[in-house]
């Protein structure tokens, strides 16, 4: 009889433990800001934050973290990016327009939003049908924009910054493919740079990854180093805005083991209202020790996009 219980009470166990992540999944919406919400964790930058965060300008050293992007910028298939200049109206650049021969260029971009430096919004990652807060794709994904959840909802990212070298933790100019940071590493490259992760942080993780982009685009654009879902989670935790890398995907690929497809993409932008920010250039942030600045984005708004190319700035 006591082994029938042992095994009754195991299964019993079993049963709550599957049906409490089943209740646990169906719970993600609406979000803590409420149903309507559409910003997620962008909720967290307060003036009073920002505020705080222009203290840290000490040097008014500034540091450009976009990359630089062009027709063999690697980029995940099949984004590419074009540019055409072009002369509208005018006969040659000789004669120009009026009496004064007033000539100009404009420029076309044939471009995916998401290449080289880069802003992923809140409608870029879903599970199934739903996306953040629970919105779904049939009613709010349209081939001519979002209907919710458009980048341009974002507001400006502005806040403390922090800069995690989790090359330098782990003793390596650069990191493996494959290798996932979780809680212990982010906790370990934290203390050992004496840095707090709080609520409102814009959090880049500079892995080394970035250096092969000329040398070795085909590795660079197809694996990478980078964060892991316990990593991800306790982030989410800790409430920051944004979390970002010197990587096209931000997390490890090859993904985890017993990993899905970018879940680590689903635990921070559908479940939790996370962004995401990728191809983060943190080489000089890290040749400096700039763990700690002035966090400036303010990205373009076109309506109803997904992602955004954007150049972030650093200021110490």
């Amino acid at each position: 009889m006591k082994m029938k219980y042992s095994v009754r009470a195991i299964l019993g166990a079993v049963l709550l433990t599957v049906m409490g992540t089943v209740i646990a999944q169906s719970q993600w919406y609406p979000s803590r800001w409420g149903p309507t919400d559409e910003i997620g964790a962008a909720n967290y930058i307060t003036a009073a934050g920002v505020l705080n965060a222009t203290k840290l300008v000490k040097t008014g050293k500034t540091y450009s973290l976009g990359i630089t992007v062009n027709t063999s910028t690697p980029a995940y298939p099949p984004r590419t990016c074009s540019i055409y200049i072009v002369q509208p109206g005018q006969t040659g650049a000789s004669t120009g327009l009026g009496p004064t021969q007033t000539t100009y260029n404009d420029d076309i971009l044939n471009c995916w939003n998401g290449i080289g430096t880069q802003l992923d919004g809140l409608g870029h990652i879903g599970i199934s049908d739903r996306y953040y807060n629970g919105f779904k794709w049939s009613e709010f994904a349209d081939i001519g924009g979002l209907k919710k959840l458009g980048t341009e909802k974002i507001p400006p990212i502005v806040g403390r910054g922090i800069l995690l070298d989790m090359a330098a933790y782990y003793g390596v100019p650069m990191l493996n493919e494959g290798t996932a940071f979780n809680q212990a590493e982010i906790e370990g490259a934290a203390r050992k740079q004496g840095i707090e992760i709080r609520q409102g942080d814009i959090v880049l993780f500079h892995t080394g990854w970035l250096s092969i982009i000329d040398k070795d685009p085909k590795r660079f654009g197809s694996v990478e180093p980078g964060l892991g879902r316990g990593g991800a989670r306790y982030l989410v935790s800790k409430g920051v805005v944004a979390v970002g890398a010197d990587t096209w995907g931000l997390e490890a690929v090859p993904f985890e083991k017993d990993a899905g497809i970018f879940e680590v993409h689903q635990i921070l932008l559908p479940l939790s209202g996370t962004y995401i920010l990728e191809n983060v250039n943190t080489a000089e942030l890290a040749r400096d020790k700039a763990y700690e600045f002035l966090f400036v984005l303010g990205h373009n708004k076109y309506q109803g996009a997904v992602q955004a190319m954007i150049n972030p700035i650093a200021i110490r």
